[in-house]
């Protein structure tokens, strides 16, 4: 942990705070985008968990989809799934909402309470990697774990362009 930026240490002990014995890296290079995360790691693009979020047009609740890294997200079964309009979030409602800038932002530790959803897309895999707070900090974990911390729901999130 040491030597770890203030926002990628605060992930650090959100995950030992919750019995995760997983290390948050951060690379000079940069994750990004999830093609910057996957050649960075070493990994696939699907392996990258990208987080996107969203805010409801009418409760300005934020909603986070954990997708992966090769998937674009279908907007209407985000709606279908929360009941209301959705529109991608701006910047500085990111940054309030989860308390991590757009790029960075992990699937825990965030500012507020979010509705998070999981692509089924990231299960089919032994190992994904998930943003810790920075453009350039990530950490490796099994799917099984990422539900396990977001306590978010597995649903089908792609467009279907990309089925």
């Amino acid at each position: 942990m040491p030597g770890l930026s203030t926002s990628a240490r605060k992930v650090q002990e959100c995950l030992e705070k919750m019995g995760f014995q997983l290390a948050v890296v951060e690379i000079p290079q940069g994750t990004r985008t999830s093609a910057d995360a996957a050649k960075a790691v070493g990994s696939s693009l699907g392996q990258i968990a990208k987080t996107i979020v969203f805010e409801g047009r009418s409760s300005h609740r934020p909603v986070l989809v954990i997708a992966s890294g090769s998937n674009r997200v279908n907007e209407a079964r985000i709606e279908e799934l929360i009941g209301e309009p959705v529109v991608k979030a701006s910047a500085e409602f990111v940054r309030k909402a989860t308390g991590f800038v757009i790029g960075g932002v992990p699937p825990i530790g965030h500012a507020e309470s979010t509705t998070i959803f999981i692509d089924e897309d990231l299960l089919q895999y032994a190992e994904i990697w998930a943003a810790a707070g920075t453009p350039y900090a990530v950490f490796k974990l099994a799917p099984g774990d990422l539900i396990k911390m977001t306590g978010g729901s597995v649903t089908r999130t792609k467009s279907s362009i990309d089925q």
